[in-house]
């Protein structure tokens, strides 16, 4: 389960009345395009209040400066690609390396009054054209892949699709691209859209099979693309053989969106059947029963390197650096004890491996040296001083870190940005001198200069607790007075495996920033079972949700107040998904909240058990189904506390959601008003775990300002009542 204001989805071909205006959005893109559906007429929010008019500016102001999507440098290093743009449009530009000034857009488009949705910029291994998907071709927003010889030529198209299409990839000698497909596809992929409404054979009618794709890189006109993986095989994630003529990709049963957390590793060569690899589920040590993710093909052939964890989602990577035999064999770690959180890699030679990474509140890119030979039987790893280490977030998406490189590994390509940095693009090359901060990367774009931010200045706090070594940020109020006192709000990230990062920019839902430019203090812990600590850290809350994580945020909540004039009478509490989650157990757990709101969240995980499209994620963490261990579901579920509870509580939730389905939300919510607890439960319509629509989202910030205020408003007044005595959890 995860924050579903902080992911990338992919590229979904939607009716052309469903894409009329793009609406800004930091936190939810597709293929680097912010995207939007309008709100029907008869869903529309309640009349505009004073106060909403007034939050409804605040989230306006948050959404400041250009957006910056997928970054691509060339492979020789001499040009650069990317998407970008701002609330008006987006575009796909291409500029020289030393010279982003003098980019030019690269369109499908043939008239020049034709607008078309393009991004995903891929270069030929050449360096000399650049795929990429645009809709130019399709009156129903159905992407194709299309290929710009960089000239003035009009770029050609190459493929005739119909479905879901992302994440693609040049073959390593330039003749194929290949790319997840859904074919038919009527909704992206994974749990976190709105799920379709039940009919049917539960589980094996109108199942949507992600498949890897193939298309001729150099066809002349467009073409269909052959789907090379089984059709009983759901594909996550892939890599090109050196050789181009296989793959190593992770892939497990229909349907996709429950089975990632027992898929397994495959090679195919593109005219045979698959063999499986590596299966997690039946390795035995301390990958056993866990998730893998980013498989990484050696430039020799003989290696697959991947990244092996304990993850709560698909798309949000952690865990540990490993590596196995590309024809099978044992697993081996070479990251073990390292206190960080890999979530993107790439080989570098054969002998070494380049990662970026989660470290305590940083990102950074470190190169690994392969010890002890990638068969023996002690192989490990080290690595020089971080390429670079900065406080913020790097890559399209706050959980994947990714980087563009060139081909000799010389230069890294990215965007990043951070509570107080706008989005740029920047490069970074091994072996120069890392100084902290961003200094230790050169900034290649201006596009956001003189942009400020829209809330008050943030602070990495850091504290211990029961022996774990703790990272959070603090989000103090805009326009603060140390001489006075404000109130707190404790937003908890959803994951449990993921973590908060510091990044720029609104958005709606459960919004930080806007809490902060509203007079608020901010505590955004990664408590145990984040990542950035490593992944003993990750894993410490296995068996134990809600209990050790909600003492790690309370003890959090102590460093705070023992730091800045925080008001001991106003502090709330509020989280999406496993966010969600904690807000509910805390709130039966302790009195210590005056206020809560819970998105998305599950208040029974027995019931839960049955309910949720997503089941396979709970046995890597309660150690058994429900069904052969109820008494660990209903140690952490909120429900069995409800008499404690006495927190005003708003619950909001989505109609379709498949990963923390709306009767969780009921079943609080019915609690808490039979125990005479205030509380409003508000169901969206049309919406999953993660809401798409911008109306939706500015109504659930909408309602939460105005549900904090009711309880503990912003400002510097004092609120005379005493804080009752915390019990522990």
């Amino acid at each position: 389960m995860r924050d579903c204001y902080h992911f990338r989805m992919s590229r979904l071909p939607l009716p052309r009345t469903y894409r009329a205006g793009f609406v800004f959005s930091s936190f939810l893109t597709i293929a680097g395009f912010p995207f939007a559906v309008p709100l029907p007429a008869q869903n529309a929010p309640a009349a505009e209040s004073p106060e909403r008019a007034h939050v409804e500016d605040v989230l306006k102001g948050l959404n400041r400066g250009a957006f910056i999507g997928a970054v691509a440098i060339s492979p020789d290093g001499k040009r650069l690609a990317w998407t970008g743009g701002s609330r008006e449009g987006m575009q796909l530009r291409v500029a020289p390396i030393d010279d982003l000034t003098k980019s030019q857009q690269v369109t499908a488009a043939t008239k020049p009054d034709q607008r078309c949705r393009e991004g995903g910029p891929l270069w030929e291994p050449d360096s000399k054209a650049l795929a990429f998907f645009s809709d130019c071709a399709s009156e129903s927003g159905q992407d194709d892949l299309y290929l710009s010889r960089l000239d003035g030529s009009p770029a050609r198209r190459i493929t005739q699709l119909e479905g879901y299409v992302h994440e693609p990839a040049f073959s390593p000698d330039g003749s194929k691209i290949a790319f997840l497909y859904v074919k038919g596809a009527t909704r992206p992929a994974g749990a976190l859209a709105a799920m379709k409404p039940w009919s049917g054979v539960i589980g094996e009618d109108n199942v949507e099979v992600q498949r890897v794709a193939v298309a001729d890189a150099n066809a002349t006109s467009p073409e269909a693309a052959t789907e090379v993986t089984p059709a009983n095989l759901h594909a996550y994630e892939f890599d090109w053989s050196p050789d181009s003529k296989s793959l190593a990709y992770i892939a497990a049963d229909p349907p996709g969106e429950n089975n990632w957390w027992v898929a397994r590793l495959y090679t195919q060569a593109l005219d045979a059947e698959p063999k499986a690899v590596l299966a997690p589920a039946e390795v035995p040590g301390p990958l056993h029963g866990l998730q893998i993710a980013v498989p990484r093909w050696s430039p020799d052939g003989q290696t697959i390197a991947f990244i092996g964890g304990l993850m709560s989602d698909q798309g949000s990577t952690g865990g540990d650096v490993w590596i196995v035999p590309a024809d099978g064999g044992e697993p081996r770690d070479l990251t073990s004890k390292r206190p960080t959180s890999p979530a993107w890699i790439e080989w570098d030679g054969n002998e070494h491996i380049f990662v970026s990474e989660l470290a305590g509140g940083n990102s950074q890119l470190v190169r690994l040296h392969v010890q002890g030979g990638r068969a023996g039987e002690s192989t490990a790893a080290s690595s020089d001083a971080p390429v670079f280490s900065i406080p913020g977030t790097v890559g399209d998406s706050r959980f994947e870190l990714s980087l563009s490189s060139t081909a000799d590994r010389s230069l890294f390509v990215f965007h990043a940005s951070s509570f107080e940095r706008p989005p740029e693009i920047y490069a970074a090359k091994p072996g120069n001198v890392m100084t902290g901060g961003f200094e230790g990367v050169t900034p290649l774009s201006h596009l956001n200069d003189g942009v400020q931010p829209a809330w008050g200045n943030t602070v990495s706090l850091a504290w211990t607790n029961e022996s774990f070594h703790v990272q959070g940020w603090l989000m103090l109020p805009k326009d603060y007075d140390p001489s006075k006192k404000y109130p707190l709000i404790v937003e908890v990230h959803g994951g449990p495996a993921a973590a908060v990062m510091s990044h720029w920019g609104g958005g709606g839902g459960l919004n930080a920033n806007a809490f902060s430019a509203l007079g608020y203090f901010v505590l955004e812990p990664n408590p145990r079972g984040s990542y950035g600590q490593g992944e003993a850290f990750t894993q410490a809350n296995r068996k134990d949700f809600g209990y050790g994580d909600l003492r790690d945020i309370l003890a959090g909540i102590k460093t705070a107040e023992a730091k800045y004039p925080i008001d001991d009478n106003r502090v709330g509490i509020t989280g999406w998904s496993y966010g969600g989650f904690m807000t509910m157990f805390a709130i039966t757990q302790t009195r210590r909240f005056k206020a809560a709101v819970s998105g998305a969240g599950l208040s029974d995980w027995l019931s839960y058990y049955g309910e949720n499209s997503i089941d396979q994620w709970m046995i890597p963490y309660f150690g058994a189904s429900v069904y052969d261990d109820p008494a660990v579901y209903a140690r952490s579920s909120a429900i069995n506390y409800i008499k404690q509870a006495h927190t005003p509580t708003l619950v909001v939730v989505g109609d379709r959601d498949g990963e923390c389905p709306a009767p969780q939300s009921f079943e609080f919510w019915h609690a808490l008003r039979d125990e005479h607890v205030p509380t409003e439960l508000v169901v969206y319509p049309n919406e999953g775990h993660g809401f798409v629509n911008p109306a939706h989202r500015r109504d659930v910030m909408d309602r939460a300002v105005e549900w904090f205020a009711r309880y503990m408003p912003a400002g510097s007044q004092e609120n005379s009542a005493k804080s009752e005595p915390q019990p522990q959890p």
